[in-house]
């Protein structure tokens, strides 16, 4: 569906995107994985025809540079900076970005109940939380129903219940067959809806694994919240230090930095020294090695 071959892209003497060779399948979900100035997002651009490049990128069999209404016409974009109409209500920013695809009008509600938004078609785009502007912006990528979706940062401005939210939606329709290309810092969100991972590096790919693989090849860790009772605070902080945990006291807790692939480490720990783990939360923290922790402007 998506091929890319040599392609690089420089900024005067800058090159943001160095060689890089690409295939993405029919009905397959590719996930880009990088730091800021990867070249994740630059790669993505050339695909969209946005920007010049040498090499070659050809879409469902057209080549972009050549012909690029009719590339485009095959993908749907959503980039991490939303361009939508603030006073617009949802039917009618639909039906003006029809318009401006040459789409039938009718697809306007059909979209609109696809992404979840039907009962709020009459809203204002102002009304709307970061959410349901990620819905109506996909809404908008789905209107000429591309066999291709293109994501930039896709969950990266949206609170933990929208972004399960909007994964699901994702989910739904990449089992619908949909292509997805999407660039990504968040290693959830990686593991639940690609089939594949290529990790860049200063514009080159470094290598390409599956998304269960991810953590442990980039060096993923998370940050354990471990909370206990009052007593034993100091006990379990220095149990952990000795075993060269990397622990620090935080209000009623612990916490503790981990590897994504033994999460449990620490528990095992307090568990075999007999100290009771009241409760614990996870939270993600950027790959070690990437340093992935925002978007590459590049």
């Amino acid at each position: 569906m998506i091929r890319i071959t040599n392609l690089r892209k420089r900024f005067g003497r800058f090159t943001a995107v160095d060689d890089v060779s690409l295939v993405v399948a029919p009905g397959e979900a590719v996930a880009l994985w990088g730091a800021n100035g990867a070249g994740k997002t630059t790669a993505i651009r050339c695909v969209l025809g946005l920007l010049s490049f040498q090499g070659t990128v050809t879409v469902d069999g057209r080549d972009v540079r050549r012909e690029g209404k009719a590339a485009r016409r095959s993908m749907g974009y959503v980039p991490q900076e939303l361009a939508l109409y603030d006073d617009f209500r949802l039917h009618e920013t639909l039906q003006f970005f029809a318009r401006l695809k040459r789409v039938p009008r009718a697809r306007a509600p059909v979209v609109l109940r696809e992404v979840g938004l039907e009962e709020h078609r009459r809203k204002r785009v102002r009304e709307l939380s970061g959410g349901m502007k990620q819905r109506l912006a996909l809404a908008v990528a789905l209107l000429a129903d591309p066999p291709a979706l293109v994501l930039d940062e896709l969950t990266s401005n949206l609170d933990a219940a929208a972004q399960a939210g909007f994964m699901s939606l994702l989910r739904t329709l990449r089992q619908g067959g949909k292509t997805i290309l999407f660039t990504s810092h968040h290693l959830p969100e990686v593991e639940v809806l690609a089939d594949r991972v290529v990790v860049m590096k200063a514009g080159r790919i470094e290598f390409e694994c599956g998304p269960d693989d991810l953590g442990a090849r980039v060096g993923a860790r998370c940050l354990l919240k471990v909370f206990l009772a009052e007593g034993v605070m100091d006990t379990a902080l220095g149990l952990l230090l000795d075993r060269g945990f990397s622990a620090t006291r935080n209000g009623r807790g612990l916490h503790v930095e981990v590897p994504v692939d033994d999460k449990a480490a620490p528990l095992r720990a307090l568990g075999a020294a007999e100290i009771t783990v009241n409760n614990f939360e996870v939270a993600a923290l950027g790959p070690a090695e990437a340093e992935a922790g925002g978007i590459d402007g590049v």
